[in-house]
Formats: structure tokens, sequence, C-alpha cells
């Protein structure tokens, strides 16, 4: 396959699972800014958003001070800024129209028609009447995106760029999702906590799990009440759960085989230790060193890998929206 092809196949599914992602950050901080805290702490929680997208500079040239409607508007909805819903599905139509002959119709379709309805006159007024509405409507876009994808395309190369992509971007913001929390508390939640703290962090901890659909799959594993440490497994080292890091890696690793990447590659290396570290790992162990520690450095291990990837198999020094 032309690497160029790949480069876009590649992309678009990035664009399409981060436009997910984002739309399931926003959805999480947005449900915990509902409890009742004080506006020093929610301003906290919408500059964490921020700052774990790398958006901080960006908003603050742009806009100043942190507010959330501002922020919601800023990652939802602005199409200067790159990392915004709008502006990756847009990119991620533009990546499929580039390759529209690699695409089944109805891949093709889904995409053009979803970048359509984003881009429809009114939007933005829904979208401040209903948040939440807006950000259901753009996981279920992807949700289709996906599901035509596996039920209608031949699982060749193609097909296999596409899932790589997938991966590796749910690695990268399931990992970010889960650093929210850190972002939103001043102090360790894993220290002691009066009987109202506890109760505060039952509900984050409820509305991180709903924001990567795993609500219902912690109650079935674990039988119990909410626990930070056993989400915090759950989302790191369960390889049967669909968002977890685990999972993603052990996708990325077989994607990778697939594609024909060399086994003594560095690039090949590069990703079995960051699979066989989630494989092996132990909870206890991660949360002894710090999990923002280790969520910090599972993302900067991400992206060197994407590099890597890059650097093997798409086109020399990224397009300008491969980014």
């Amino acid at each position: 396959m032309l690497s160029r092809t790949a480069d876009h196949l590649f992309w678009m599914a990035r664009y399409t699972e981060r436009a997910e992602n984002t739309a399931r950050m926003l959805n999480v901080h947005y449900e915990t800014s509902l409890l009742p805290q004080s506006a020093a702490v929610s301003q906290l929680g919408w500059r964490g958003v921020l700052s774990i997208s790398e958006l901080l500079p960006a908003y603050t040239q742009r806009h100043g001070e942190v507010a959330a409607r501002a922020v919601m508007d800023f990652m939802a909805l602005d199409e200067d800024n790159p990392a915004s819903i709008v502006a990756c599905l847009k990119a991620a139509r533009e990546n499929a129209r580039a390759v529209r002959g690699a695409l089944t119709t109805e891949v093709w379709e889904t995409l053009n028609q979803t970048w359509l309805e984003a881009d429809r006159p009114g939007l933005g007024d829904a979208f401040l009447r209903d948040p939440g509405q807006f950000l259901e409507w753009v996981k279920f876009r992807s949700h289709l995106s996906r599901g035509v994808t596996l039920g209608t395309m031949l699982q060749d190369q193609a097909f296999h760029f596409l899932r790589l992509g997938t991966f590796l971007e749910r690695a990268d913001n399931t990992a970010r999702i889960l650093d929210v929390k850190f972002h939103v508390l001043e102090s360790d939640f894993f220290g002691a906590a009066d009987e109202r703290d506890l109760e505060y962090d039952f509900y984050h901890w409820s509305a991180i799990l709903r924001s990567v659909s795993a609500f219902e799959i912690y109650r079935k594993v674990y039988r119990d009440v909410i626990t930070p440490e056993r989400v915090a497994e759950l989302l790191i080292l369960r390889e049967d759960m669909p968002r977890a890091l685990h999972h993603c890696m052990s996708g990325v690793l077989h994607k990778l085989q697939q594609i024909g990447a060399e086994p003594g590659s560095e690039l090949m290396r590069h990703a079995g230790r960051l699979h066989a570290e989630l494989r092996f790992g132990r909870i206890d162990d991660i949360l002894a060193t710090g999990l923002h520690a280790f969520l910090t450095r599972f993302l900067d291990r991400v992206n060197q890998l994407g590099a890597a990837i890059s650097h093997d198999f798409l086109v020399p020094g990224a397009p300008a929206d491969g980014v």
C-alpha cells in the first residue's frame, strides 16, 4: 500500500476516535461540574481539561480567563482549534475523501454525513441549550462509523491501518480521561478522606466509568462499591475491557504484525515493551509509584510509538492535518 494512502486511513480513524473521546471527556466533566462545589474547584477542573488536552495556552490567548461555557465551545465547536470536535470531524472527512477508493460506499457516506450534520447552521445555539445531546450525538456517529467499517470493509491492509489508528488514539485518550481526575482534585484522593469526600469521589468515579462505557462492566467484574484503585485497574490492566490501555495496546501490537512490521525492529520492541508492562503489571505497583506519573509516562511513550509508526509506514513528515 502507498504510504500516503496508509497515512490518510490512519489519521481518518484517529480523528474519528479523537472526536468521540473529546466528547466523552467533555461530557464527564460537564456532569461532574453539576455536583455541589465551589467556583474555584470548578474552574480548576476546566483548567485540568484544557491542560490534559494541551490546549491551555491556545485557550488563554484567545479567551483569557477559564470559564465553563467558553471551554466547552472552544473544545467542541471552534474550527480554529484543530483539536475541537468539529475540527476533528472535518479532518476525518477530508482524509476519507482523499482515499475514497480504499473505502466502501457505506464508510464514506457515514463520515461525509457526519460532517455535513456537524456543519449545519444553528449548531452553536443547540449546543448551548443542551451540550449533553450534542456530545451523545458525536459518540453515536463514531459508533456508527466504526460499526460500518467493521461490517463492510475487506480486512486487508487498509482495514488494518484504520484499526491501528483507532487503537492508538483510544489508548492516548483513555489515559487522558483517567488523568482528568488528578487535575480536578487538589489533594491525593488515595489519602484519608471524610464521608463527604468519599461521596464526592464516588460520583466523580462513576462519571468517569460512564464516560468510557464501563459502569456496567465495573459492576459485573467487581460486584462491589466503586473504589479508585479498582477503577484504575479496570481502565489500565484489563485486556477484556474495550477501552482499557491493555486492550488498546494488544490491538496496536496485533495490527503492527498484520501490516508487516519487522519482528526485531525498534518499532516492535517499543510496542512490545509497552504491551508487556500492561500485560504483566500489577495495580499495586502502579499506585505505589503514582498513577498520575504512570499515565504521564504512558502518554509520552504512546506519542513516541505514533512517531515511530509514521516514520516506518506513513508519509515522511506528517501532513498538516496529521498532528
